[in-house]
């Protein structure tokens, strides 16, 4: 497994169902890896193109978008912890907005799929969030505490497990959080629990080259996943030299 603290901050590109075998040849060509080895850059392609990738993989680690909640069986088109592991694949992302929303997956499937990441040595990267209606209705804290409480699994730790806090009300919308609410929000996941005291936290939610600096060097904040900047390889550059 990736050791998280040899690492100062995070970039997670989110490529989402976008990309075909011509977008990433041109991406990887076009990328610019910064030479820091502080900073760890993950790409995570749908799923069709986590091998593809792997074979041009540089300077960065691959992320999946989401895994099985089980380990085989006759579950279609799902993807197992044991397949991504032989792909080696680093990281994956767990518990999106879009996949609670969509797919109505729920804290205890993340906390399942957190589970079985780490058991096959793949950092889970946990995504938590408040509504716009949540956000107005004073519910930002109670939220966020009920997804880590259920959905960060037991053997979660800092050295095995990133948070990702994404508003959802800011996700593809050109909207985000002041400074200072990103700042005391990231605050109160670290804080209010002792368990998540040192654990990566990443930002997420509309963050493009013009606001990342800004964002990643807030105290509380571990990096940044990004969505569609990081199709951009241009801006996606950006971000990750700043």
């Amino acid at each position: 497994m990736i050791k998280l603290d040899g690492f100062s901050s995070f970039f997670v590109a989110n490529w989402k169902l976008n990309g075909s075998f011509k977008f990433i040849d041109q991406f990887i060509d076009e990328v610019r890896i910064p030479e820091d080895e502080s900073k760890c850059v993950v790409i995570c392609p749908t799923s069709i193109y986590l091998d593809y990738i792997s074979h041009q993989k540089r300077n960065f680690f691959i992320g999946a978008q989401n895994v099985s909640n089980y380990k085989n069986g006759a579950y279609t088109g799902e993807i197992s912890c044991n397949s991504l592991s032989e792909l080696k694949i680093d990281f994956c992302i767990v518990g999106h907005s879009e996949r609670r929303k969509i797919y109505h997956e729920t804290n205890i499937n993340v906390n399942s799929k957190s589970l079985q990441l780490i058991n096959n040595e793949i950092v889970p990267i946990v995504c938590i969030g408040e509504t716009l209606e949540e956000k107005e209705n004073g519910k930002t804290n109670e939220v966020l505490a009920k997804q880590l409480q259920e959905g960060i699994c037991y053997s979660s730790n800092q050295n095995n497990t990133i948070i990702a806090y994404e508003p959802i009300w800011a996700i593809g919308t050109g909207l985000t959080p002041s400074l200072r609410e990103i700042d005391i929000t990231h605050e109160f996941i670290r804080m209010h629990n002792k368990r998540f005291n040192k654990f990566k936290i990443l930002y997420g939610g509309s963050v493009k080259a013009a606001n990342s600096k800004e964002i990643v060097e807030l105290p509380n904040v571990d990096g940044a996943l990004i969505g569609g900047a990081s199709l951009k390889s241009e801006e996606f550059t950006k971000i990750i030299e700043d």
